[in-house]
């Protein structure tokens, strides 16, 4: 029997937590064996704010993908997001410093180095990711891969993901109380991309827009690699909550109008379709026309889609991301929301679900498990830096595991 290696992906949402497990073969095939989700009451916008009610979230989560699966798990990759993410450029050089000015695998961690201490964040915040956009070896730029070829002097260009590190160490401290430890904190549109991004957009230059409950998180690739993140404080559980208040239901009521009656502009309710809305408390249900809710969504769709836009034009990439547009996430299942933003963005969009999987790829084909089938799909192509150096060593090792051995300190000494 071949030898299968078990990976775990946990997203942690506004709304929902969500647990994949999954399995990758010696050929490198991914197969999703199991899935858990279970309803998140404890953070808002990407942070946590009730300790206990998020534990027992990923506790529920991880419950059903173990008994789906038949395996019990340890660890996890985890999502993260939130306004306190922050990225940034940096450029880190280095001389080669063999005789024979061969690159080696010891030059490009010391380039790596150089660029992060290049831009060592605050005290109060942690580095997330230090991602590799391209490498300059004796002023050649574009290089993907300086490892054997000859050279002095060995640059490299990258991309900071930073995250503050209180708001951090209690994400930790949650999945730690599960029952869990973290093997690497993934940025969600990284993770996102991964599920729903092919090679030739990354290549050409394309957006990623995971619009979770709380937050819309944004991320740019150009030449494969990341460029620019932010985190938008906007998502589906504003236009819900527009839903609520506007048609005088309760929430709960809101978020299945929504699902079940939803479109993203009023134009596409038909004259003469009528929607049963349940009152609030003992309030007899009233009847009203679908475009009466559509009206309610339209606006913030339109809002969401313009803080959108304005961060695509201020990043300066607008004109290049000729492969334009992919949204995922929970909201990304509005109705004509790819194409009210093709319009309202000017630049091609689709709607992006996880692909390349096998197994139970059916319970997980859609917009809302993007992110956490990107985490199993990161982990398994080796992306994280945790995985490397477990590869590479064969005990962990790298600048992860030490930020969580500080987290765990922190955690330790209160």
């Amino acid at each position: 029997m071949p030898r299968k290696r078990v990976l775990v992906g946990l997203d942690i949402g506004t709304t929902k937590v969500c647990a994949i497990v999954a399995e990758r073969d010696e050929d490198g095939e991914v197969h999703i064996a199991g899935m858990g989700r279970a309803p998140s009451v404890g953070l808002k916008r990407g942070v946590v704010t009730d300790l206990d009610a998020t534990t027992r979230a990923i506790q529920e989560a991880i419950e059903k993908a173990e008994r789906m699966c038949g395996h019990e798990v340890s660890s996890t990759f985890v999502a993260v997001s939130g306004q306190h993410i922050a990225s940034q450029n940096s450029r880190g050089v280095v001389a080669v410093a063999r005789s024979d000015r061969q690159i080696g695998e010891s030059d490009v961690a010391r380039v790596k180095e150089a660029a992060r201490i290049a831009a060592i964040p605050a005290a109060d915040r942690e580095v997330i990711h230090l991602l590799s956009r391209h490498f300059v070896v004796d002023g050649q730029e574009g290089v993907r891969n300086p490892v054997g070829m000859f050279g002095t002097r060995l640059e490299m260009e990258a991309q900071i993901v930073t995250g503050a590190t209180t708001l951090l160490a209690n994400v930790v401290k949650c999945v730690r109380e599960a029952g869990l430890e973290v093997d690497e904190m993934v940025l969600e549109p990284l993770a996102s991309a991964e599920a729903v991004l092919s090679a030739a957009e990354r290549d050409l230059g394309v957006a990623v827009c995971d619009i979770g409950g709380g937050t819309s998180s944004l991320g740019i690739f150009i030449d494969g690699g990341l460029v620019h993140t932010v985190v938008l404080p906007v998502g589906g559980h504003h236009i819900t909550n527009d839903i609520a208040v506007g048609l005088r239901t309760a929430a709960a009521e809101a978020e299945k109008l929504k699902a079940r009656y939803g479109a993203a502009a009023s134009y596409m309710a038909s004259e003469g379709e009528l929607v049963e809305v349940l009152g609030v408390g003992d309030r007899d249900p009233k009847v009203l026309p679908r475009r009466f809710l559509v009206e309610i969504i339209e606006p913030r769709v339109d809002e969401i889609l313009g803080m959108i836009r304005a961060q695509v034009r201020g990043s300066g990439y607008q004109q290049r991301i000729p492969a334009g547009m992919v949204l995922t996430g929970g909201t990304a299942q509005l109705r004509g929301l790819a194409e009210m933003a093709t319009d309202r963005l000017g630049i091609p969009t689709r709607i992006g679900s996880p692909e390349n999987i096998s197994g139970l790829a059916d319970t997980v084909n859609s917009p809302a498990y993007a992110t956490a089938v990107g985490l199993v799909l990161y982990e398994a192509r080796g992306r994280g830096e945790a995985f490397a150096a477990r590869d590479r060593d064969g005990a962990g090792g790298g600048w992860w595991q030490r930020a969580t051995a500080w987290l765990r300190g922190a955690l330790q000494g209160e």
